[in-house]
């Protein structure tokens, strides 16, 4: 009789970013957050789809309407479309997180894979800086960078935009540099890093090649989670008065604007507010999920 033909199983071997990205789509939180903010992102794009209504076209015969079928989301005190401001508002919201982590990966990265790499007395150089840094309140020093770089011809461009990405970028750097510091401190004594050191490969090399890809893990979760932060850093600004600048749209301002007529008007206050809670939550829960998935010890 012929043999039976041998079952062989093979394992399909997934690198840590594949497993990540399967741990990720189970975290139903996490999936549910990246929607919300995918959809955010999406109708904030394709805005003048959306709405015929421009953000800034006042209309002093339609002013301080209640949500209708022509006004979804009302009229403010100047006759302007909520519904239309909210849709540019998330522009606004979503520009001001992700640009400014931007600027704090491009500042906080290198000092931190430097610092941590190099060691010595660089290092202790480094990050006493940036316990310097560290020290001030943020919130407080945004403030100040902002008032200070208000008045100058780059504050002219998108409603000051430019200026509240670098306020907040300048200040959040800091907790991505210490991290980064940490990861490189770490996987510096790893075999594959002594290996790659052996095999004649420069600091450059390690460092780019080995030491921040591996790192990368944390430092997409740490940036996830600023995004939120930067988003509600914004929105204080303006709801103080010297974020982004009228007519530009911000929920910031919004709220301070509906602010006087909560009394009579709550849904002015009630949907920017509840829009950024929003946003900040989905950004949350997409964090938590990234977190967990990207942590190669759980197992699921």
């Amino acid at each position: 009789m012929p043999s039976s033909p041998e079952l062989v199983t093979t394992r399909v071997h997934r690198t840590l970013w594949a497993d990540a990205w399967i741990r990720l789509r189970r975290n139903k939180l996490a999936v549910v957050g990246g929607l919300i903010v995918l959809v955010i992102a999406l109708a904030a794009i394709f805005a003048p789809w959306i709405t015929p209504y421009d953000y800034a076209f006042q209309d002093y015969s339609a002013v301080m309407q209640p949500p209708s079928t022509v006004h979804w989301f009302g009229t403010d005190e100047l006759g302007r479309d909520v519904f239309a401001r909210m849709l540019y508002g998330a522009r606004t919201s979503l520009m001001v997180g992700f640009f400014t982590q931007f600027i704090v990966l491009l500042i906080g990265l290198p000092i931190g894979a430097f610092a941590g790499f190099i060691g010595g007395k660089i290092d202790n150089v480094l990050m006493r800086f940036v316990d310097i840094m560290y020290a001030f309140p943020d919130i407080l020093l945004i403030i100040l960078l902002s008032a200070v770089m208000r008045e100058t011809s780059f504050a002219k461009f998108g409603g000051g935009i430019f200026v509240i990405f670098l306020a907040i970028g300048l200040v959040s750097w800091v907790g991505i540099a210490r991290l980064v510091r940490g990861q490189v401190l770490s996987l510096k004594q790893r075999d594959f890093v002594t290996a790659a050191r052996s095999l004649g490969g420069d600091s450059r090399y390690i460092t780019m090649r080995h030491v921040i890809p591996n790192a990368l893990g944390p430092v997409i979760v740490a940036i996830t989670f600023g995004v939120p932060r930067a988003i509600f850093a914004e929105a204080a600004l303006s709801y103080i008065g010297i974020g982004i600048k009228p007519p530009t749209p911000s929920w910031g301002a919004m709220i301070r604007d509906g602010f006087a007529v909560l009394n009579a008007y709550p849904h002015l206050v009630i949907i920017p507010a509840a829009a950024i809670a929003l946003l900040m939550l989905a950004f949350t829960f997409l964090g938590d999920g990234l977190r967990d998935a990207l942590d190669p010890r759980m197992k699921r």
